[in-house]
């Protein structure tokens, strides 16, 4: 009996090896599956498509304070030779709404409208938009002051009433042609809907091309939330708390999944 047992053991300890032998490959696949998988998340999440929340007023009522949307940064990326024909790149159109560094300050990231691209004649009578000689309806708009600002709504025909950045005091003087302001190569004038409190273009001037990183796609949470929740770098507790307190009530459910798409302009 002790022989058998000692044949029996002996075939245990090599059948069992072999399991375990196979369990380690299996469980080494595993995490290795599971760590490319992670990996292609987060380059999709940071190079393809990129999480951002709208912290300002300036493009409301398009896009709201709280609103957390999914930017496409695939659709301006420069095209190489052969990307081009593969990949949908395109440039940026009129009427797009755009997210980029801000020029003054790159570290930011700033969601407007692009109003005139490249060669295009840009000027405002009372609020109305002259685009290439012609009055353009811009539907998304919104004048929430209850006063008249003569720079503001007479671009750029009409001085400056305030000290501009030198950014935009150098395109008023270097870009603006018979009353119109034209957008020289390799840049985009860009404004935010909510016209009357918007720090745009006007005042900071225009957005190089290079620091245009997408287009936002959808809505996929709106959270009622102060701008000063979302302007910081570090999330407070006070905003956790808020969050959690009241995810039923202040999300906005109407938004949930809002597609975002630009109006041509022409």
């Amino acid at each position: 009996m002790a022989a058998v047992d000692t044949e029996k053991q002996k075939r245990w300890r090599r059948q069992w090896g072999s399991f375990s032998e196979l369990t380690h490959e299996v469980h080494r696949g595993f995490i290795a599956e599971w760590t490319v998988t992670i990996v292609l998340l987060l380059f999709a999440t940071t190079t393809l498509v990129q999480a951002f929340v709208i912290p300002s007023a300036s493009m409301v009522a398009t896009l709201l304070i709280g609103d957390h949307v999914l930017v496409d940064k695939l659709v301006y990326a420069p095209p190489g030779g052969l990307s081009r024909h593969l990949l949908p790149y395109r440039e940026v159109r009129r009427g797009d709404i755009i997210v980029f560094r801000y020029p003054l300050d790159i570290k930011e990231d700033y969601v407007k409208r692009a109003i005139g691209v490249p060669g295009d004649h840009i000027r405002f009578a009372s609020q109305q938009l002259i685009l290439n000689g012609k009055p353009v309806n811009e539907p998304y708009t919104l004048h929430s002051a209850g006063y008249r600002d003569l720079y503001r709504d007479n671009f750029p025909t009409t001085p400056p009433n305030m000290p501009l950045r030198p950014q935009a005091a150098e395109m008023l003087e270097n870009h603006v042609v018979g009353g119109e302001l034209v957008v020289p190569p390799g840049f985009v004038f860009a404004m935010g809907d909510n016209r009357d409190d918007s720090d745009d273009s006007r005042y900071w001037g225009l957005v190089p091309r290079e620091n245009i990183e997408g287009t936002p796609l959808i809505i996929y949470w709106s959270f009622e939330a102060p701008t000063q929740d979302l302007t910081n770098g570090n999330i407070g507790i006070d905003h956790i708390i808020d969050v959690v307190s009241h995810f039923l009530t202040k999300t906005r459910w109407s938004r949930t999944f809002k597609l975002i798409r630009g109006y041509p302009l022409k």
